[in-house]
């Protein structure tokens, strides 16, 4: 039980500022081990951003409350997977062979590519979620949206993960690979804790967000694939943000249909 706590906690340390203990070390092989937690550390960040949203909905707007709970998720991790996904924008944006792109990917420094990206991005995320308030504007309705797409659109990244080869020369990437070979345990724990917010929905319908979160895995992934070869670190990431506006896209075409 020691060494799970620990496997969780260091993947808390490398995706979020959340404190931990001193002891938690992020060696290759724990936070190898730590994958398995992706999803669970998902939950987390979903539960601060909702917390933040129903604390915020008690002295503003929904509108308001909603910002406020996007600014939580970001700064709760560091927009760690929103720079990923700003870098695969520049790098497959201007880059048009395997090196070039995975050169503009390691550059720090932010294009035009990924500016535009990032604002399209964090738009469509406000006004799916200010949307879904028209449907329920129940408290918990939000929260739970949150939790859930942080949730599964980690288990979707951590199926990239484990189904393509990190490509990057290691000693010279600018973020260390989460993980080098992905187990299928810490594959299916992974999609456990990805997957066991949507029971809350108490709605059986739900899980056919499935579908479209797993074709966009196939597109992504075959994209990842046909142009560099494989996956890094910021692809996992793009996907990773890609997957959680499906799945706010998707909750709505799901309660506008039922």
């Amino acid at each position: 039980m020691k060494n799970q706590i620990h496997y969780f906690l260091t993947a808390v340390i490398f995706f979020t500022r959340i404190p931990c203990p001193k002891w938690v070390n992020h060696s290759s092989d724990i936070l190898n081990k730590s994958s398995r937690y992706f999803s669970l550390v998902g939950i987390l960040i979903g539960a601060i951003s909702g917390l933040i949203y129903v604390g915020a909905s008690f002295l503003f707007n929904p509108n308001i409350a909603l910002v406020f709970s996007l600014i939580a998720s970001v700064w709760t991790t560091g927009a760690f997977h929103e720079d990923g996904f700003a870098d695969v924008c520049d790098g497959f944006g201007g880059g048009w062979t395997k090196d070039k792109i995975l050169t503009i990917m390691k550059d720090s420094r932010l294009g035009t590519y990924g500016v535009v990206g990032i604002i399209c991005l964090l738009s469509i995320k406000l006004l799916s979620l200010h949307q879904l308030l028209q449907f329920n504007n129940s408290i918990k309705t939000i929260p739970l949206v949150l939790i859930s797409g942080h949730a599964i659109s980690r288990f979707i990244a951590t199926i990239l993960l484990y189904t393509h080869q990190y490509v990057r020369d290691i000693d010279t990437a600018k973020i260390k690979p989460t993980t080098k070979k992905m187990s299928t345990k810490a594959l299916i724990i992974s999609g456990f804790f990805g997957l066991v917010p949507l029971v809350f929905f108490q709605d059986i319908r739900v899980f056919a967000v499935l579908i479209p979160l797993f074709l966009t895995y196939l597109y992504m992934g075959g994209f990842f694939k046909k142009w560099i070869g494989g996956q890094t670190g910021d692809c996992a990431g793009a996907l990773q943000q890609v997957s959680e506006v499906i799945f706010y896209l998707s909750i709505l075409i799901l309660w506008k249909l039922f």
